[in-house]
């Protein structure tokens, strides 16, 4: 029944469609803040760690930094700009700013209370309000990324999955330098939290900096939610007990409740933002838009066939076999991990992250705008 009212949810709000005003110089400049689902490389930047293969094995070929064994979702988007790869604001050497930055960071929490990695929201928004300040200031030196203060106004500022985290209560037992080998793992005594609490708070943190970044002249923000943390592999390996339910496609229903109450506080808190911000004269109106990354990824799993995945609920590199290929300190990159075969398609690359086959998918679901509310196209808001 609650799959049933997503779908009629989505199809409503496609038949209210509509494109924005567009920018006339064609330019797109992106900001994004979030956490291991679009962190290109700042969780190594900080800790001085090495993500090595397999990770990286396709594309790349070679370690990125990324959670992934090719790309994320947020470089389809890039490539889909045609603009650069976002470079992470963490990383000294090498980083090109002229097409935006990526403030995201692996094991990142809406709130500093709910992760060891101490690159929380507030944070990473701080870090934005620096790097736009000291590009005024570099600037008539012709230094730095040379963004104009045009660019920084009509940039597109995605918050993505940083609320991933806060569906869970848990008790912190890892070092952030054990976290960074797989910022999603998980401790010793997780509880899952259903609604109120943290979740409210997750909200609210997410709400705070879309005002902060507001503040900063901000007029354009993509607000996702958090997916669907029942089907991770990692999930049903390491949290599953025998009597716990699973829904149809076989993931832990409490957690995807979670997620879904979460989500339904980021909705509420999108729908206020647009509402109060989205009248007034033109140069104090802004745009947002939130996008329902919990239907997307489920389809996923719901739908595999239809994408040529197998064993949707099965880490392509992990330990164990079948039914999730995750067993807890013989992660994906650890010497007792093994990656399944290039060619192979799976949705799981590592029991927590996505496969750049599925990425690719995810990508291409947030560019047709069909998953957005306000129905829109990410490329209408800056192009």
């Amino acid at each position: 029944m609650l799959r049933g009212l997503a779908i009629l949810a989505v199809v409503v709000v496609v038949l209210q469609c509509c494109e924005l005003p567009r920018r006339t110089d064609g330019r797109c400049v992106l900001f994004n803040f979030g956490d291991s689902n679009s962190d290109t490389g700042s969780l190594p930047a900080a800790y001085d760690f090495y993500l090595g293969p397999p990770a990286g094995r396709r594309f790349f070929h070679r370690t990125t930094g990324r959670w992934s064994d090719g790309r994320l979702y947020i470089d389809f988007i890039a490539e889909s700009l045609g603009i650069s790869y976002l470079s992470p604001y963490l990383e000294s050497s090498g980083s090109n700013f002229t097409d935006g930055v990526n403030f995201a960071v692996a094991g990142a929490a809406a709130a500093s209370n709910q992760s060891a990695i101490p690159f929380p929201m507030v944070t990473q928004v701080n870090q934005f309000l620096h790097f736009k300040n000291r590009t005024r200031e570099l600037r008539p030196l012709e230094l730095g990324s040379m963004l104009r203060e045009e660019d920084f106004r009509g940039a597109v500022q995605l918050t993505t999955q940083i609320v991933h985290g806060s569906a869970t209560a848990c008790t912190p037992s890892t070092s952030a330098r054990t976290t960074s080998r797989s910022p999603s793992s998980p401790t010793s005594r997780c509880e899952i939290v259903a609604d109120g609490g943290p979740l409210a708070a997750a909200a609210a943190k997410v709400e705070d900096a879309v005002r902060a970044l507001y503040g900063a002249c901000g007029r354009k923000f993509w607000v996702y939610n958090t997916g669907p943390l029942g089907c991770l592999p990692q999930t049903l390996a390491l949290r599953q007990k025998p009597d716990d339910e699973v829904d149809p496609v076989g993931c832990l229903a409490a957690y995807n409740a979670a997620a879904r109450a979460l989500n339904a506080g980021l909705a509420a808190a999108c729908r206020r933002l647009a509402d109060e911000y989205g009248s007034g004269q033109s140069g104090d109106r802004a745009t947002v838009v939130c996008t329902d990354m919990y239907a997307i990824k489920y389809d996923l799993f719901a739908n595999h066939s239809q994408y040529g995945f197998e064993r949707p609920l099965m880490a392509c590199c992990g330990n164990g076999g079948p039914p999730y290929n995750y067993v807890n300190l013989k992660t994906c990159g650890q010497p007792t991990a093994t990656a399944c075969p290039e060619g192979e398609r799976h949705v799981s690359w590592d029991g927590v992250h996505y496969t750049e086959d599925a990425n690719a998918i995810v990508a291409s679901k947030i560019l047709s705008g069909d998953f957005s509310e306000p129905c829109t196209k990410l490329d209408a808001l800056c192009t």
